[in-house]
């Protein structure tokens, strides 16, 4: 399931990952995105990971078709989970995107969602 956490602020979007991942969970969360983008050109994205089981076939392919169309569309993309394989997977992901990647253990969840709305110089002079 994607949950969409917050998309109060102008250009980025919070959502949390969990369970089981499908097509029909992407068709709700990539109309924000695409609007997001079509608002600011570049967002950016805080993302959640809790306890993801298994990514269903369909869901597989809107996340690679996404990724595919909006590579430049990301300015800052905080991972928050445990770190296992998502330090690993945020890692990986840079070849994949011109975005900056952090990742982030869950307790430090204000940290990310304050990095990835304000941007690294104004998240260093702030601490």
């Amino acid at each position: 399931m994607i949950q969409i956490i917050t998309d109060k602020y102008e250009d980025t979007v919070a959502i949390k990952m969990s369970g089981k991942l499908t097509q029909e969970d992407y068709q709700v969360v990539v109309p924000l995105l695409e609007n997001k983008i079509d608002q600011y050109g570049k967002i950016n994205i805080y993302c959640e990971v809790i306890e993801v089981s298994t990514m269903k076939p369909g869901a597989i392919w809107e996340d690679l078709k996404f990724d595919a169309k909006h590579f430049k569309n990301f300015n800052r993309v905080a991972i928050v989970g445990e770190r296992g394989w998502l330090n690993w997977f945020s890692t990986f992901a840079k070849p994949f995107t011109t975005a900056e990647i952090k990742y982030y253990d869950n307790y430090e969840k204000a940290q990310a969602m304050d990095w990835v709305v304000r941007g690294k110089e104004e998240y260093e002079t702030q601490h």
